[in-house]
């Protein structure tokens, strides 16, 4: 028998040992302890949620019929890049709506279907006489496209946060185009938008430094003149062109934009892109190095040969970062983006360059930025209501059950040690309904024990030696215990597989707690008992 206790009691030790190591990063005693500790044992514990430390909730909706507008783009460039490449010239290749219209030599026929077959699988293809096409997008791929809008902007924005660096951050899909984002600890909110929500659509496309309007153009105009100053001249632009600005800032931080006239049609695009990181020019400034994959470096060098003398645009989001003139061909496929950045903006740039382009834009439904103020005084409240509750029940237990309940306070202790222990292992974000699901796991442990205690002095009344009476109060409670605790578990599963937010956290601290409950009600209090009948054989029992 004392082997047995022993045992048990060893396997309780380990368990608390474990709950103990793991929970010991989220208390202050962490920070005193060396720094060779992290590197053998757990350096994570619990996370605070969004409710507790503060932070940003955002709801985006992804704009998804706009994803197959890009593709279409991006599709023409294409066509017209292949088509250069089978040498077929007096090719025009327009846009209406999501109507590609190709025109080519008649006697190109055979080649032009070629490349479309063989290139272009998603076009329908629609003869309007020798030497002209429409070009539409297939039903099936225009489908394809609006279902993986929102699953690619999500998997976007994922990427764009890891690098930002917010710890344990909540991004997920939300019916059928809309994303729940919640970001704890995030003290700059304007910087976390401008971070999430940039298309961060990169085109390179040439500038039209010969048009006979440009010579009707002001050095610059004041930001929020945009719209007057297209309205002006967008009825005088050549087939193919349009006008996009460059953002200035003046010495004295006022905005400028100053207008360029640019090719329609993108030479090259950031999809191309294998990297993004911040540089440092001659004079300190910092500037945005990227470098292209195989496919875009060759790309790269042939527009920058073709183009020798000639401004490139660097245009993100349809804003010209800067505009560098090309003196020769450039190979190696690598590049810059300069412009008037502080090290943060570079830095930023880099992040959404790396991570990729949204598939579409986003519109911002709901902004909800709660302050650290606010988690800290729910930390407090919280902190404050707990103490007073546990007092409470210890004062009960003990006035009430005398030694007996000073054993089942001291397994509602251990309950809570190896609950927010689990919680640690599992790295978990607690949040306000988290600690619900912990004070209502207390209330089921504060229960079974006073069940156990309830049916052991109902064997004492009936004059059963202590020891018999123990067992019988064990055995008899079980069934009632198990029921409540098991059905309650199912409703913390249901909860969530089918919950969302706030509600999967209290299904999985209720959960977790009920499975430690029946550990430490029906196994830990009972070796108490155990060992104490085992030393010297009990003729009462203080309870």
């Amino acid at each position: 028998m004392k082997k047995g206790i022993k045992g048990r009691l060893m396997t309780i030790g380990v368990f608390l040992v474990i709950a103990l190591l793991f929970l010991l990063p989220s208390t202050p005693i962490y920070s005193k302890l060396p720094s060779w500790w992290g590197d053998i044992f757990p350096d994570k514990g619990v996370q605070l949620g969004l409710d507790l430390q503060g932070g940003m909730h955002l709801v985006l909706e992804v704009e998804v019929e706009k994803a197959v507008d890009t593709v279409v783009q991006r599709t023409l460039s294409s066509i017209s890049i292949a088509l250069e490449d089978k040498e077929i010239s007096d090719v025009s290749v327009k846009r209406e709506g999501r109507a590609i219209h190709l025109s080519y030599p008649a006697d190109k026929e055979e080649t032009v279907t070629e490349v479309l077959d063989e290139s272009f699988p998603n076009l329908t293809s629609t003869e309007e006489g020798s030497g002209s096409r429409v070009l539409e997008l297939r039903e099936t791929e225009k489908k394809r496209i609006l279902e993986n809008a929102t699953l690619q902007a999500l998997e976007t924005i994922r990427n764009r946060v890891d690098e930002f660096g917010v710890s344990e951050p909540l991004i997920q899909k939300q019916g059928q185009n809309q994303m729940l984002i919640q970001l704890p600890g995030i003290s700059d909110a304007d910087r976390a938008i401008e971070l999430i929500g940039k298309t961060a659509l990169l085109e390179f496309k040439i500038l039209n430094e010969s048009s006979p309007i440009l010579s009707e153009f002001p050095g610059r105009i004041k930001a929020g003149e945009e719209e007057e100053f297209l309205n002006k001249f967008k009825d005088r632009l050549e087939e193919n062109e349009e006008i996009l600005f460059e953002r200035i800032v003046g010495e004295e931080g006022d905005v400028f934009k100053n207008p360029y006239i640019v090719q329609g049609t993108a030479v090259l695009s950031g999809d191309l892109l294998t990297d993004a990181r911040v540089s440092f020019g001659e004079f300190n400034d910092p500037y945005v190095s990227i470098t292209f994959d195989a496919t875009g470096a060759m790309l790269f060098e042939k527009v920058t040969g073709e183009h020798i003398n000639e401004r490139l645009a660097v245009v993100l989001d349809d804003t010209i970062y800067s505009s560098p003139r090309i003196n020769e061909k450039i190979s190696g496929g690598r590049a810059q983006i300069s412009g008037s950045f502080t090290h943060q903006e570079a830095s930023d740039l880099s992040i959404i360059l790396r991570a990729g382009a949204l598939p579409a834009p986003v519109t911002i439904l709901q902004n909800v930025t709660v302050g650290p103020s606010l988690g800290s005084d729910s930390i407090q409240k919280g902190i404050q209501a707990g103490i007073l509750s546990i007092v409470l029940v210890i004062c009960f237990m003990v006035f009430y059950y005398r030694l007996s309940g000073l054993i089942a306070v001291s397994a509602m202790a251990l309950n809570i040690i190896l609950l927010v222990g689990a919680l640690a292992t599992l790295n978990a974000t607690l949040t306000l309904p988290g600690i619900a699901g912990i004070i209502l796991s207390v209330g089921m442990a504060v229960d079974a024990n006073v069940l156990i205690l309830e049916r052991i002095r109902e064997e004492l009344r009936a004059d059963r030696p202590v020891r018999l009476a123990i067992d019988a109060g064990y055995d008899k409670a079980f069934s009632s215990i198990f029921d409540s605790n098991v059905t309650t578990l199912i409703t913390a599963f249901a909860l969530f597989m089918f919950g969302t937010g706030p509600i999967r956290g209290f299904a999985v601290t209720l959960g977790l707690g009920i499975t430690i409950n029946l550990f430490t009600a029906l196994v830990c209090t009972k070796i108490v008992y155990d060992y104490m009948n085992g030393r010297k054989r009990m003729e009462t029992l203080s309870v």
